[in-house]
């Protein structure tokens, strides 16, 4: 620990308590490493505040002592983003103690929760009022609302809602300097020049540290239906979701992936089964949901499904016959990325491209990436109904890990963005760009990263907050 970093903790001392400062490395190990495993660091402690008073007396101690902190939630990120330099420079900075829900409002469709609070809390919360958060992605039991927002995140249900960006009506946040951004209004018309709330969604903690978000609630869900069918391809998959849009408006969740990625999720969680009988080479999961009393989800898709088995748009189908079935189904899906991981090293990537090229792109990329580095395997799953694929590149049979990350990891990458760029896509759709992805986009776009430094510059002229993430140190 740095002369520094000590100055800081004894300054912090009283203000944070015994339990908002961590200085043993056994309990600091398990946020040091990202949830893939491919990046560590380390940090000689972790400051854990139980307010925003408290976040801003940190703040203003790191700004005094010129100490790096870097934001961590739920320690879920999927490109690095939370993860410590590994010379000891920063200290983590943990929401997980500001874990209150300040206020829900059915009435008004809002609820204003602090940065801790983790997303599956939240739905708990949102559902005892009667009313929902709509967004829900596989780590809802450990993502917080700080990261969330932080990240921009997408999840399962963007085709109907959107991101974190759209689903955020304000946000709390103290900057680099201490002092407190309060933007909890929610205000339907503020004209003040730059929007500095939306400025600190996808931000990735490089501007300041999010500590409460006033978020968008939906009605509550009083019908809903859960469908599984088989296709042929994902082109069949974009027909059959335009049929379904156009004859409703209940359509929330349109999930695509091929056979591997099923057959994986169906190895990896103990008693699962694959929902349909027979082969099909690619699959969609289905949410169809309504707050009307007087409308069915399940006639609905029963109708339109039937047609297009009918026209040979789907060759199998099955509505979920109860609630549990419908989670069965879910499961396999929120388990893919950990039966991914389980299969071995792979390159991961959170791409997105159009959503009339994401079909084409699915099958061309895959086959390109199989051609171009033999022995490994490409593959994808993902959001078809607004283009976002997780395409992974999985390492050859009996590869070395290490060398495989080491020598071939960064080739394939280059090679599967300069095919997401050339389809007019973007290389980080939904996880941020972190560490994993910052000299990628340093690349691509060199334009936007300069725009992107130099408002990091003004706002955190030391470069103290999250560094090396987003852009690379200046």
């Amino acid at each position: 620990m740095t002369p520094a970093q000590t100055a800081m903790l004894q300054a912090l001392s009283p203000i944070l308590g015994d339990k908002g400062i961590v200085t043993d490395p056994a309990l600091i190990a398990p946020w040091e490493v990202d949830w893939r495993r491919r990046f560590s660091g380390h940090a000689p402690a972790i400051l854990a505040p139980a307010d925003t008073g408290q976040v801003q007396a940190v703040l203003r101690a790191a700004a005094e002592h010129r100490v790096p902190l870097v934001p961590q939630g739920g320690n879920s990120s999927m490109v690095g983003g939370a993860t410590p330099p590994a010379d000891g420079s920063a200290m983590i900075l943990s929401t997980r103690r500001m874990n209150r829900i300040r206020r829900i409002d059915a009435g008004a469709g809002m609820v204003v929760a602090e940065a801790g609070v983790i997303l599956a809390d939240l739905h708990a919360a949102a559902e005892a009022e009667g009313t929902r958060f709509p967004l829900t992605l596989g780590a809802k039991g450990n993502a917080t609302v700080g990261g969330l927002v932080s990240t921009n995140a997408g999840g399962t249900q963007v085709l109907r809602f959107g991101t974190m960006r759209g689903l955020t009506l304000g946000v709390e946040a103290v900057l680099p300097d201490g002092s407190l951004y309060d933007g909890l209004s929610a205000l339907k018309k503020d004209n003040r020049g730059y929007d500095l709330g939306q400025l600190l969604i996808g931000a990735e903690g490089t501007l300041g540290i999010v500590t409460a978000a006033a978020l968008r609630l939906a009605p509550g869900i009083v019908r809903g239906a859960t469908a599984w069918v088989g296709l042929a391809d994902p082109a069949a998959g974009l027909a059959l979701l335009r049929r379904l849009q156009a004859a409703s408006d209940m359509i929330e969740s349109f999930e695509i992936m091929p056979a591997e990625s099923l057959a994986a999720a169906v190895a990896h969680l103990p008693g699962a089964r694959a929902p349909l009988e027979g082969t099909h080479p690619w699959h969609v999961l289905i949410e169809a949901v309504t707050g009307d009393a007087h409308a069915d989800p399940a006639a609905m898709l029963e109708a339109q499904l039937a047609r297009a088995l009918e026209d040979g748009v789907a060759a199998d189908a099955v509505i979920a016959a109860s609630e549990a079935q419908g989670q069965a189904f879910w499961l396999l899906r929120h388990s893919l990325s950990d039966a991914e991981r389980a299969l071995g090293a792979a390159v991961q990537h959170d791409i997105a491209v159009p959503v009339d090229a994401m079909p084409r792109f699915m099958v061309e990329a895959a086959a390109a990436c199989d051609a171009r580095f033999p022995g490994t395997h490409a593959s994808g799953f993902g959001h078809l109904g607004d283009g976002n694929i997780h395409f992974h590149v999985r390492a050859a049979p009996g590869a070395d890990r290490d060398r495989f990350y080491a020598e071939e990891a960064a080739t394939i990458t280059r090679f599967v963005h300069d095919l997401v760029m050339a389809a007019g896509g973007t290389i980080s759709a939904e996880h941020g760009i972190g560490q994993m992805k910052r000299d990628e986009l340093a690349r691509l776009s060199p334009e936007r990263v300069a725009a992107i430094r130099a408002i990091k510059t003004a706002l955190d002229p030391h470069g103290l907050f999250n560094p090396g993430k987003l852009v690379a140190c200046a």
